[in-house]
Order: C-alpha cells, then sequence, then structure tokens
C-alpha cells in the first residue's frame, strides 16, 4: 500500500522516469538470467561440437529435434503467448484472482489435452510422418531408421515444454521474469550431462541428445510449479469450454498461429533444403545460428519478453503516449545492441568457430563452410531482433492478423529467395541469407503498419542518436581489424592462446563501444528516457 501511495503522489514526468527504470531493470534481470543460460547453450554446442561432429548421427538429432521446437514456438512460445498474455494482463487488472485460476485452470486443460492427443499420433505415427521432414534422409536407410527413432524421443517434449512456457508466461505477466528466464538453462544441462554421462554407454552416442531433450522437458516443467504456487496461480487444469478468456484466446491464436508459423515454416524450409545438400550443412546451419542466436535470445528476446505484457497494460489503460514512448525505448536499445553485435559476428566469424568448435570431429573444413552461414545470419540480426519488439505492438493491441499478413509475404520472400539462391549453387550460404533478407522485410512492414496507425513513432533525439551509434560502431571496427589475426594464424595456436585472443578481441570490443559512446555524448539516463 506504501508503494501504492508513493506512486500517485509522484510527478507525471518523474512516474514515467520510474517506470522505464523498471522496465529497464526487469530487461536487466532477464537479459542476466537468459545470458546465463545462453552460455550454458554455448557450453552445450561445445561439447556437441567437439564429441560428435558434423556427421551423419548429428543431421539426424539436429533434424529431429527442430520439430518439437518448430510446434513449440507455435503452439507455445509463439501464438499461444502473444494471445495468452494480454488477456491475462487485463484478467488480472480487470477481474477478480478466482477468475484468473479459473482461465488458468480452463487454458491449462485444453493446451495440455490437445498436445496429449497430438503427441500420440505423432510418435505411432513417426515412420511416416518423417518421410517428408527427412526426405533428403530417405536415400540412407540407416541415418532414416536413426532419424526416426530419435524424433520419437524427442516429440513428447512439445507437451511438456508446452506447459512450461505457460508456467512462464504467467510468471512473466505478474513481472515474476528472473524465473521464466533461467528455466531454459535446464535443457543446456541436461544435454551436457547426457552427452557425458550417457553417451559413452549407447552403442549410438548421439541418441544421448534425444534422451537429454525429453529429460530437460519434464526438469523445465517442474522447476517453475513452486513459483505458480507461491503465487497462488497454481490451477488444476479443469477444461470449461464457455470461458470468456478461453474463448477469445483461442480466437486470437487462430492468425497468430499463422503468423508465428511463417518464421518457422521458413527454418523447416532451410533445414528441408540443407538436407538435400552434402552432409554437414545441418550441423553448419545449427551452430551458426547458435552463435547468432547468442545476442539474439540475450537480448532481444529479453526485451520482448519484458515488452508484451508492459504495451498489454498500456493499451489496456488507453496510455497510447506511453505505448509509443515503451516502443521507442525498446528500438533504441535493440539498435544499441544488435549493430556492434553483427560488426563482431561478422568479423570474428571463423575465430569464434575455431576457438569454440573446432576439434577432430569439428574440422577445417566445418569451419569455413559454417563461417559463411554465420556472415549470413548475422546481417539479419537488426531486422531479427526488431521483429521481436515490433510484433508485440500488435499483440498486446490484440491485433494478431496483420502480422500474420506480413508474416506471409515475408515467407513468399524467403521462400523464392531460397529457390533462386539453391539453384545459383550457393549452398546453405544462400539459404541463410534468404532469411535474413527476409527478416528485413518482415521487420520494415511490422514497423510501418505501426507508424501508419500512430501507435509507434519516433521520440525526440534520434539524430543525435543514430550518429552516437555510426561514430562508436566505427571505433569497434577499427578496434577489431587491428588486432584480429588471420584464419591460418587462428588454427595453429594452441587452445588457451585461441581462448585468450577471443576474450581480448570481444572483451575489448565491448570496453571500446561503450567508452566511444560515453566520450559521444550517450548517457546511461537517455536509455530509459
Amino acid at each position: 500500500m506504501v508503494e501504492r501511495e508513493v506512486e500517485v503522489s509522484e510527478p507525471k514526468a518523474d512516474k514515467k522516469v520510474l517506470e522505464d527504470e523498471g522496465l529497464l531493470r526487469a530487461s536487466s534481470v532477464t537479459g542476466s538470467m537468459t545470458m546465463f543460460s545462453r552460455f550454458l547453450g554455448l557450453a552445450r554446442d561445445i561439447v556437441i561440437a567437439r564429441l560428435f561432429g558434423a556427421t551423419d548421427a548429428s543431421d539426424a538429432f539436429f533434424l529431429a529435434n527442430k520439430i518439437p521446437n518448430f510446434l513449440r514456438r507455435l503452439f507455445a512460445e509463439g501464438a499461444f503467448n502473444q494471445a495468452f498474455v494480454p488477456v491475462l494482463s487485463e484478467y488480472r487488472s480487470k477481474k477478480s484472482h478466482a477468475e484468473v485460476l479459473s482461465l488458468i485452470s480452463s487454458v491449462a486443460a485444453s493446451l495440455g489435452g490437445f498436445l496429449v492427443v497430438l503427441v500420440i499420433f505423432v510418435v505411432v505415427s513417426a515412420p511416416w510422418i518423417g518421410i517428408p521432414i527427412a526426405y533428403g534422409f530417405t536415400d540412407e536407410p540407416a541415418k532414416f531408421a536413426l532419424f526416426v527413432e530419435m524424433f520419437r524421443i524427442t516429440f513428447p517434449y512439445l507437451l511438456l515444454i508446452s506447459l512450461a512456457a505457460l508456467c512462464s508466461s504467467i510468471l512473466n505477466s505478474y513481472e515474476k521474469f528472473a524465473v521464466p528466464a533461467v528455466t531454459p538453462a535446464l535443457l543446456n544441462i541436461s544435454l551436457i550431462g547426457t552427452s557425458f554421462f550417457l553417451a559413452p554407454h549407447l552403442k549410438t552416442p548421439e541418441l544421448a541428445l534425444a534422451w537429454g531433450v525429453l529429460i530437460a522437458g519434464f526438469a523445465q516443467l517442474f522447476f517453475q510449479l513452486p513459483f505458480l504456487h507461491q503465487l497462488n496461480l497454481l490451477a488444476k487444469p479443469k477444461l470449461n469450454r464457455s470461458q470468456e478468456g478461453l474463448v477469445r484466446i483461442k480466437k486470437l491464436m487462430i492468425p497468430a498461429l499463422f503468423g508465428v508459423s511463417v518464421t518457422q515454416i521458413n527454418l523447416l524450409l532451410d533445414t528441408f533444403i540443407a538436407s538435400l545438400l552434402v552432409t554437414g550443412s545441418v550441423s553448419w546451419l545449427y551452430f551458426s545460428d547458435r552463435l547468432m542466436e547468442l545476442p539474439l535470445g540475450t537480448f532481444g528476446i529479453a526485451i520482448a519478453i519484458v515488452v508484451l505484457p508492459t504495451l498489454s497494460r498500456k493499451h489496456a489503460e488507453s496510455s497510447g503516449r506511453e505505448f509509443a514512448e515503451t516502443l521507442d525505448w525498446a528500438f533504441r536499445l535493440i539498435c544499441l545492441i544488435a549493430i556492434p553485435s553483427t560488426i563482431g559476428l561478422l568479423l570474428l566469424a571463423e575465430p569464434l568457430l575455431i576457438t569454440l568448435f573446432q576439434s577432430e570431429n569439428f574440422t577445417e573444413n566445418d569451419v569455413v563452410a559454417a563461417s559463411g552461414s554465420l556472415r549470413a545470419y548475422a546481417l539479419g540480426l537488426l531486422a531479427f531482433m526488431a521483429i521481436k519488439i515490433f510484433s508485440p505492438g500488435y499483440f498486446s493491441r490484440q491485433d494478431t492478423k496483420t502480422p500474420v499478413r506480413i508474416g506471409m509475404i515475408a515467407m513468399l520472400i524467403n521462400m523464392i529467395l531460397n529457390v533462386v539462391f539453391y539453384l545459383y549453387g550457393m549452398a546453405h550460404v544462400g539459404l541463410a541469407l534468404a532469411t535474413s533478407i527476409a527478416a528485413f522485410f518482415n521487420a520494415g512492414l511490422l514497423f510501418w503498419g505501426l507508424h501508419k496507425e500512430k501507435v509507434f513513432y519516433f521520440q525526440s533525439g534520434w539524430l543525435s542518436f543514430i550518429a552516437q551509434i555510426f561514430l562508436a560502431n566505427l571505433v569497434l571496427v577499427v578496434f577489431l581489424l587491428s588486432l584480429s589475426r588471420e584464419f591460418p594464424m587462428w588454427l595453429s595456436w594452441p587452445i588457451g592462446t585461441q581462448l585468450l585472443n577471443l576474450c581480448m578481441l570481444v572483451f575489448g570490443g565491448v570496453f571500446v563501444y561503450v567508452a566511444s559512446l560515453f566520450l559521444l555524448g550517450l548517457r546511461w539516463r537517455q536509455i530509459y528516457r
């Protein structure tokens, strides 16, 4: 009660600063927890690359694991989250706690029941469903059989992670960001553990990765339940088809499913075409994507997680000006992060891949191949991040149809470019480049729609902000080019020397960039203005 009284007594401008500081703090907490998870993910990928390499079995696992993750983003973290969070935020603001529990109970029963049926059907039908998914493997019976086996093990993960995502959405809506942010780390811990302790005991060591995914699903779900119980939000699943909030969520989910599926279908199409290419193509795309996901997942997704419930509340409160200011704040923040991250990935592609992944199983040829797709993905990093914060501008206003139309255009562009680049012999690099180009079309159209509807417009100070970012990144480029070493030299160094030089370049680059921004006049208070 004291906090509420203080908030009311604050002048409007000061209240805005406090709210934005809260957003920044929440993003920092989420980002730091996510960074912990992402670094564990990086450790996981290092372990997988060094223990298993880019082999037929690795390709089979990455493809088998991609399917439940594709559907996870459709049913859980993607379409479901975009439909559920705005409705839950509205219930929290306007309805009783009992009605909130009724909504959670009905949603859990509906989502869980549907996924149980889906999982059983897919596991039974895996040999037939697997043919179009892994068509490039069908001419190698052993490779295809291994894919089917892994597919059956990993697919139940969809049910577990979807329910875990439901828990995360609830906790995020109640400003409990840390627990959902650290939960993905359990997947990385599980995969690292099974790689070391289970793989040596299996005839096909890569099967340990599939079992690691399934174990992680149970861990991620049950880890969050006590925290829901603390908030008195752990409701027993009980289906009520007439529940008003559930009906609205289903209506919002239908177009959202198409919208989210656009990105995921693009990724699946990339993987499908990659399965037609030489052995290792799927793995090269995977490892380059993982490095690109490090800044995207740590910062872009962290900001998006915080922004969606905040924008939903602003819309429910009819605070149009604060809605626009929140989007502007988020876009400034991702520009500060995405541009130098892109430069780092472009200039340090080979050093990163050599230091982190190279071994007798992940060879020099694999490094060269993966560096091409890494640079192609890196070019789209700003667009990938922009999509993460522009999309909530629609979902928070319960508009799920517009992102669908925009996404369909982007998907069409991506498919056309995939085919064109494939025919021109650009192989896996062309697939990554097509994804990046399509992302810019997607982000640009999302921005234009928000601007046209006057729910997002640039605040004052952007010209000086752009100049500061440009000059700071120019200094960063000079720093990295002056200290980086040629590809053959990195290969000749022992792992200790590689790590030392990579840390010097990465952390030195961060220091130079931040220091340059400060010298150019950017101040901390401007980030949450």
